[in-house]
């Protein structure tokens, strides 16, 4: 059996502003994210994966990772014109057409997404893709983004969307081919929904 641990990095300073990240924004953790990493409690004895992302690479380091390898497939998602921008300013410039892009990138069978950035199709595939390499047992650490975790959660096992702030870790196992999920567990005791 394999358990899968996948980590939301700890929280940034541009986090706070709730916009779209660009693809080459490399922001370090806050003093508070700091903190955050180093309380997550996750296995240091497993195999461990990061983003190419600082931020990434901090939370692991902090979290008793040091030496977990980068990968590209764990980057966030490419958000195209959506990147730099906050969900209200979008919507100013762009009416309805922001949550259609969204919807596309979220969508593991679209070829539509964000103009100018990444589809749900190869969103989704390079995802997979990295699944794929995954070994049948043991236990494997993944610090990510938000996009990629909520991307890993669709394929595996179906949830539509939650909320994962900075710091959750979702638990996952796979046996047979089968995937199901242990634990959705946010930073401190917020809850979160699931659907």
């Amino acid at each position: 059996m394999l358990t899968l641990h996948l980590v939301r990095h700890a929280p940034t300073a541009p986090n706070a502003g709730k916009r779209y990240p660009h693809p080459d924004e490399d922001a370090p953790l806050t003093a508070a994210g700091e903190a955050l990493a180093a309380g997550l409690g996750l296995p240091v004895d497993a195999v461990a994966f990061t983003s190419p992302a600082l931020r990434t690479w901090q939370t692991a380091a902090l979290a008793g990772c040091p030496d977990a390898v980068p990968m590209s497939a764990l980057r966030e998602a490419d958000f195209g014109i959506m990147a730099g921008h906050t969900w209200a300013e979008l919507e100013a410039a762009h009416g309805d057409a922001p949550r259609r892009w969204i919807d596309g990138l979220g969508n593991p069978d679209a070829d539509t997404g964000p103009p100018g950035g990444e589809t749900g199709r190869a969103f989704h595939a390079r995802l997979c893709g990295w699944l794929d390499t995954l070994p049948d047992s043991g236990e494997v650490v993944a610090f990510t983004h938000a996009g990629p975790l909520l991307a890993l959660l669709r394929v595996t096992v179906g949830v539509i969307g939650a909320e994962v702030p900075p710091g959750t870790v979702a638990t996952l196992r796979r046996a047979g081919g089968a995937w199901w999920l242990v634990a959705l567990r946010p930073p401190a005791s917020a809850t979160l929904p699931v659907t």
